[in-house]
């Protein structure tokens, strides 16, 4: 078990080492998109990543029998579910290869040192999420653990990045 958590860690503090000792390239483009174009597809890109995993929280709350009024999820919610995560996780990697190609991990601003953690530690709650759902050996409650982890970090690089570039580089609070 302990192994088992100190990987999603090392997954996290390995993306925070690379994007802290990585000379930004403030040219690198995103789909053929530089500069202030690149900022505002990754934002939209986000926007997506966002939007799917919120439909990934509620197949994940209609298959556990947590949405009141719906009968019991069909076998094909389950796989959506997984078809969902899948998108999701490749939506993210070229957002987060520009973002530590580009500007490395920041920590310059709160906003942007909550979005640099934000990206790290979404990708240790992926690999900690994939591990409980693999794992038949481990507390039940873990999975919504880690399902409500990687949801939240998610949710908090969206906010601290995607909504602060479409919404005129502002963010309520940041």
């Amino acid at each position: 078990m302990a192994l088992g958590a100190a990987v999603p860690v090392c997954v996290a503090v390995a993306v925070w080492v690379t994007g802290r000792h990585h000379t930004p390239q403030y040219t690198t483009g995103l789909f053929g998109a530089h500069d202030a174009a690149a900022v505002t597809l990754k934002a939209r890109l986000g926007s997506v990543l966002f939007g799917l995993a919120l439909v990934q929280l509620l197949l994940a709350l209609w298959m556990y029998g947590r949405l009141p009024g719906l009968a019991a999820a069909p076998r094909r919610v389950r796989t959506t579910h997984r078809i969902v995560g899948l998108v999701a996780f490749l939506l993210s990697v070229p957002i987060a290869y520009h973002c530590v190609r580009t500007y490395g991990v920041e920590t310059t601003t709160t906003r942007v040192f909550l979005h640099s953690v934000a990206g790290c530690a979404l990708y240790g709650a992926f690999v900690a999420k994939i591990l409980v759902v693999r794992s038949r050996r481990l507390p039940g409650w873990l999975l919504p653990a880690a399902g409500s982890l990687l949801f939240g970090v998610i949710g908090l690089a969206w906010y601290s990045a995607a909504l602060w570039a479409l919404n005129g580089f502002a963010a309520p609070g940041l």
